[in-house]
């Protein structure tokens, strides 16, 4: 079974979230929206299949201690999550579904959160 296939999103904090995202527009490019900004792609065994990564400065995702959170692109997240639960990996909550894909998160061996995500095939798809 694949377990991470990419990654989907780098989220950080910021002490200032509305400048910090000037900045980054202003000095490299990275537009200024409200939830960050999508990087789309092509994959390279199918170019029908397009992908997002996700860069967004956030304050509610994180862990008290932790300044950033790494999204993974995984291909099957219901048996992965009982792939690492049975290997002893804490899994903090449930499946979240939206309609751009199904999310769950766990911590790593240091208590980071990882956010795990598999994305929607209509998301996929264009």
């Amino acid at each position: 079974m694949k377990k991470v296939v990419g990654i989907g999103g780098i989220f950080f904090k910021s002490k200032d979230k509305e400048a910090s995202k000037k900045w980054y527009e202003k000095h490299l490019g990275i537009p200024n929206e409200e939830y960050g900004h999508s990087f789309m792609w092509r994959n390279m065994e199918d170019s029908n299949t397009v992908g997002r990564t996700v860069w967004s400065i956030s304050d509610s995702v994180f862990k008290d201690n932790q300044d950033y959170m790494i999204n993974y692109r995984v291909e099957n997240l219901v048996e992965l999550l009982s792939e690492l639960k049975k290997e002893g990996v804490e899994i903090i909550d449930g499946i979240e579904e939206y309609p751009y894909g199904k999310f769950a998160h766990i911590l790593d061996l240091d208590g980071n959160k990882i956010e795990l995500w598999e994305s929607a095939k209509e998301e996929e798809s264009k």
